[in-house]
Parts: structure tokens; C-alpha cells; sequence
């Protein structure tokens, strides 16, 4: 089931969406962001795992982020979860909002609309306040829904809610408690939303198509790669030639390719707190690059082209991907 509405479009109407996702667990709402360049091109910066009121270099990369996106004239950007650190928010009205997004994210070129999606850290505060749309009134920048797809024309970008995919945070939580509100039955959610996944990427006419996530599929970081996402996700994602998952979660730089299909798999995690020098160092198959250290992602997708750069806490540019498609042809 897709719903179509842009970020433009009056609160009022993600109000009743989101009153709506309170009784219905999975729906794919479709998001339009129309390209505006008259070369048609996106242009978009990735950043994961940032929310901690400016700490950990946080606001050392978003100085960063804001020069590149000048640079670039940013279409919007997009994050990879735990936007909020440790415990996500605990309600609208959470200071940590203004700490952590509004009062951090200032550059004239971050101005633009956020697409997020939540993590593991963000489901242990009130997941109803972070996806409510009340924030929009606050900062209307801000956007998140559990899964969702963005439409931008050459590219579709698939969101997918992934927290509730693994095992452990509803069998050994240890301390920590979930809100799994709207995600119970487990099964059936799960279900619906790979079903509703497996259609939407089936029927999509784009010439790029992108899914992001929070938890990794292939990694060589701390978390090191998700079985229940190799298990359940990638055969949907593989079956429907997707070209790239993006995620965070490992808080990493990270480019892992495919041996046996066309997508990449790259981590987009260094938004404040990084693990220096926790890799699985007997685990090298198919990895192009990986950085330890804070950092963010950069995106620019043309027709036939598009280009990837990884850049560090100090805008520098560390790695860059670069993947095409040949030029399509009218019909006469």
C-alpha cells in the first residue's frame, strides 16, 4: 500500500498519516522530491548515528557537512537512525531535539528536508514522539516514518524500518527497554512490511534504486553484519536488482560490494562517536574501503551516473564510488 504526499504539503495531512500508523503497523507512504536542477540531477549528503548534543566531533561534522552541501546545492539529506543518543527522545517536547538536530545542523545549505529513519537507539525512548509530526512544527526539516519511499524522479530511495528485524533486542534486551508499540505482532509486521517492500521495488520504473536502513547487511565493524537481515532482506533486495543499501549503525565509513549481485553496500555511521580500530580484521572479502573515524557520505545521481564520496571530520574527501548506467533512448 503506497500513500503519496510531498514534505511540502500541509500538516495537517501527516497529522491524520501519522494518527493513522498508530492503528495500522506497516504501510509504505510514497514521498515526492521532484528534482530542481535543469540538469535533473539530486544532489544529497548521508550522515548516521549523530545525536549527541554536539559531542564526539558531532558538531565538527556538521560544519563539515555544511560546506560540502553548499558546494553541491543540496537537493536534502538523509540519516541512517539513532538520531538520538542513548534512549531516543522521550517526547516531543525533549530538549534533546534542539540539542542534538535544531541547534547543531545551522548551515544556510542544511535547510533542507531531513528523511530519517529510526534505529535501535531511538526505539528505546518514545518512538511515537520522534515520528510525530508535532517535531514539523518545531523544525520543519524534520521528517521520519518507519518505512517509507522517496521519489525523486531518476531515483527512488526505500526506507526500511530494520530495528525489529533482530533477535536480540526482543529476546536478550538486557537492560534496555523497546518501545515496540505499532510494531506487535513481530511476524506479521515483518511480513507486511517485506511484502509491501518486494511490490513497491517489483514495480519501480527508476533508474536508481536505493534502499537505506539502519543495521548493516555486510560490515566489518563493530556490529559486523546483520544475519537477520542477510537472511530476510537482501533476497528481496537482490531479487529486484537493487543498486545500493545504505545504513549506519556501524559508526564507520564503509563500502563492502557484492559477489553475487549488483549492489553495494556502503555504511554512512560517523555522524559523532567512532570506534577506532574495531574491525573484524579476518574478514576482508569485498571490502573497497573502510574508515574509522567521524565522518558522513555525499551522493550526486545523474541519468547514467552516479557518484559517491565519503568525506572525514575535516571535509576531506576519503574515497569516492563511482557506478553507471548507459544513457537511455525514446522510442522513435
Amino acid at each position: 500500500m503506497a500513500i503519496r504526499c510531498k514534505p511540502s504539503d500541509p500538516l495537517w495531512l501527516f497529522t491524520g498519516l501519522f494518527t493513522w500508523f498508530l492503528h495500522v503497523s506497516v504501510a509504505l507512504v510514497r514521498l515526492e522530491h521532484p528534482a530542481v536542477k535543469s540538469d535533473g540531477s539530486i544532489s544529497l549528503l548521508v550522515v548516521g548515528d549523530w545525536g549527541r548534543r554536539s559531542l564526539y566531533n558531532q558538531s565538527e561534522v556538521a560544519f563539515q557537512m555544511g560546506k560540502i552541501g553548499e558546494r553541491m546545492e543540496i537537493d536534502f539529506v538523509i540519516s541512517t537512525g539513532d538520531n538520538f543518543y542513548d534512549d531516543g527522545l522521550r517526547s516531543i517536547d525533549d530538549p534533546a531535539f534542539h540539542e542534538s538536530f535544531s541547534r547543531v545542523y545551522t548551515a544556510r545549505s542544511l535547510q533542507k528536508q531531513w528523511y530519517s529513519v529510526l534505529g535501535n537507539h531511538d526505539y528505546r525512548g518514545d518512538v511515537a514522539a520522534q515520528l510525530s509530526p508535532a517535531l514539523r512544527r518545531i523544525d520543519e526539516r524534520w521528517l521520519c516514518l518507519r518505512s517509507f519511499i522517496l521519489q525523486t524522479g531518476i531515483a527512488e530511495f526505500f526506507f526500511v524500518d530494520t530495528t525489529p528485524f533482530v533477535d536480540k533486542y526482543f529476546r536478550k534486551p538486557n537492560k534496555h527497554v523497546y518501545d515496540w508499540r505499532g510494531v506487535l505482532p513481530r511476524e506479521d509486521y515483518l511480513s507486511k512490511l517485506l511484502k509491501d517492500l518486494d511490490l513497491a521495488l517489483r514495480s519501480s520504473q527508476a533508474r536508481w534504486k536505493v534502499v537505506v536502513g539502519h543495521h548493516t547487511i555486510r560490515s566489518i565493524g563493530h556490529h559486523r553484519s546483520t544475519k537477520e537481515l542477510g537472511n530476510l532482506l537482501l533476497p528481496i533486495l537482490k531479487a529486484n536488482t537493487v543498486d545500493m543499501y545504505i545504513n549506519g549503525h556501524d559508526h564507520c565509513l564503509q563500502h563492502v560490494s557484492s559477489r553475487s549481485s549488483r549492489i553495494q553496500f556502503l555504511t554512512s555511521g560517523g555522524g559523532s562517536k567512532a570506534w577506532k580500530g574495531d574491525t573484524d580484521i579476518f574478514n576482508k572479502d569485498r571490502v573497497k574501503f573502510y574508515y574509522d573515524g567521524q565522518g558522513f557520505m555525499s551522493m550526486r545521481l545523474t541519468e547514467t551516473d552516479m557518484n559517491v564520496v565519503f568525506h572525514d571530520v575535516l571535509g576531506d574527501n576519503l574515497y569516492h564510488l563511482n557506478l553507471t548506467k548507459p544513457q537511455q533512448h525514446s522510442a522513435v
